[in-house]
Formats: structure tokens, C-alpha cells, sequence
């Protein structure tokens, strides 16, 4: 997979994090559905993966979390025990990020910078979360690069993202951006041809000495039939973004042709890659 052509990765409005900062905790937004509806799926997966079957300990581990936003996925990294990093291209938004982290007495820390070239040294993290983000950005192999980087060997590397199929154009740009009886998020959140197919995935993460270990699939809990109803209720503007968010929830499954979660772990370097080194 290559760096995204200028033109499509124009059509793309990466400025709404920046005009809607103020929306992330605020729990009547679109913005916020993430926290409710998506962030226990993503959490319940990385937690099982590093510390319940990798025995990574957080309590001596660093871990950063690219693309960070409003610090959702952060303050539930900082409460596992991680000594957690959040690194954004949105000034606002990290702005946003760490007075919500003061207000609930988290220690983190935040800072401005972009995936691909993110202001670390090598081998930093024992950990690197980016969430709802590859599918974001330019240039993802040189992404996908940097998070190898400023990862340690041994160190495991969790992500998310949207698959590029007929059913993700359906589900996550039609019906989620663009018709109006359905639509949840912002047009021009997504560019379809950005998203990502597993294989595509797999093969950077081999490229860039990261062994793919695994996928999963990530879908609402109630019936398509019946979240359409919802997604009509809320945007007839009988239902909140809140009450939506009470009534779906994302789980785990086996079918990845919308969104998918994995993580890899960052091979220790061979003999020969040392003697390159030296």
C-alpha cells in the first residue's frame, strides 16, 4: 500500500477534530458515541491481548496512543496502569485531551505531532495504540514506520481501522455520512479508497519488522435492521446522540468486512540486523 494521492486525500476532512474539539466529552456529540458505543470493544480486546495472554505488565510499561483526539482511549490506557503518552495533530483537541486528564486526576501526557514523524526517540514505548486513525492519514507506510520506530522490541503494537469493501461503502459512508435519514457522523469524515484491507495491513506491519498476530472483527450488537431504525430516530431528531449511544454497542466478532482491531509485536532484531547496525 502507498502514500495516498493529494487529490482523494483532500476529500477528507481531518479539520473537523479541530472546529468540534470542544464536542469531545461533551456527551450529547457525535464525537462522544466513540467512548460509549466503540472504546469498551477496542479496550476489552488490548487489555486481554497485553496483559491477560502477553503478561505485559503496565505498571512498568510505557505505551503512547498516536492520534489520541479528546483522550478517549488514553485515560483508559493511563488506567490500566500504563505510563501513558497521547500525541495529536489537533492542538485544540489535545487542549481538550489534557484538562479532561486534570479534571479526573489521570497523569498523562500530551503534546502535538503527526504519525509520520512522531517527536519520540527510538524504542520509547513498550506499548503504541493508534485507534480510528490509520484510515486518517496520507502517508501510512511511513505511519506504520514510525510506530515501529518508537516501539521496543518485544513491544506489541494495538490498532483499529475500517476495511475497504462494498459493505464498508455501504455501512460507514453511505448510511454514516452521507444519506440523511441514517447519517451519524460528519460528511467527509472518511474517504472510502483510504480505508484499509487486512492484507494490506498485514503486509506493512511485516515490512516495517512487526509480526501480525492476529484480527477481529468489530460490529454493532442489535440487528442492521433495527440500527437503522435507530439512526432514524436520531436523525429525525427524536433521539439524542446520548440515547443512541445507549441503545448500540460495537462487539467482537469474526467478520471483519467493516472494521477490524488487531495488534503485532515488534520482532527482536537478528544477528545479521545487528552487525548492520554496528
Amino acid at each position: 500500500m502507498r502514500k495516498v494521492s493529494q487529490p482523494i486525500y483532500d476529500r477528507i476532512d481531518n479539520g473537523v477534530y479541530n472546529v468540534q474539539s470542544d464536542q469531545w466529552w461533551q456527551p450529547d456529540s457525535a464525537f462522544y458515541q466513540m467512548k460509549v458505543a466503540l472504546n469498551p470493544v477496542r479496550v476489552g480486546y488490548a487489555k486481554r491481548k497485553l496483559v491477560e495472554e502477553l503478561k505485559i505488565d503496565p505498571q512498568v510499561t510505557a505505551a503512547l496512543d498516536v492520534g489520541c483526539g479528546g483522550g478517549f482511549l488514553t485515560e483508559e490506557i493511563a488506567r490500566m496502569g500504563f505510563d501513558s503518552t497521547g500525541v495529536d495533530p489537533s492542538e485544540r483537541s489535545v487542549r481538550a485531551a489534557a484538562s479532561h486528564a486534570r479534571e479526573s486526576g489521570l497523569d498523562i501526557r500530551y503534546g502535538t505531532g503527526v504519525g509520520e514523524s512522531l517527536p519520540f526517540e527510538d524504542r520509547s514505548f513498550g506499548a503504541v495504540f493508534c485507534c480510528d486513525v490509520l484510515e486518517h492519514v496520507r502517508d501510512l507506510p511511513k505511519v506504520i514506520s514510525e510506530i515501529s520506530r518508537v516501539l521496543k522490541p518485544g513491544g506489541v503494537f494495538c490498532y483499529d481501522t475500517l476495511n475497504r469493501t462494498w459493505a464498508s461503502l455501504l455501512g460507514a459512508i453511505k448510511i454514516g455520512q452521507v444519506w440523511k435519514p441514517w447519517a451519524f457522523m460528519p460528511p467527509d469524515l472518511h474517504v472510502w479508497r483510504m480505508f484499509i484491507k487486512p492484507g494490506e495491513m498485514k503486509s506493512l506491519l511485516r515490512r516495517n519488522g512487526l509480526e501480525w498476530k492476529g484480527h477481529r472483527g468489530i460490529v454493532p450488537d442489535v440487528p442492521i435492521p433495527r440500527l437503522l431504525g435507530y439512526l432514524r430516530k436520531r436523525a429525525r431528531g427524536e433521539w439524542t446522540y446520548g440515547e443512541l449511544a445507549g441503545k448500540v454497542r460495537m462487539v467482537e466478532s469474526r467478520v471483519t468486512v467493516v472494521m477490524y482491531m488487531g495488534y503485532a509485536v515488534k520482532r527482536f532484531p537478528s544477528g545479521a540486523d545487528l552487525k548492520k547496525q554496528e
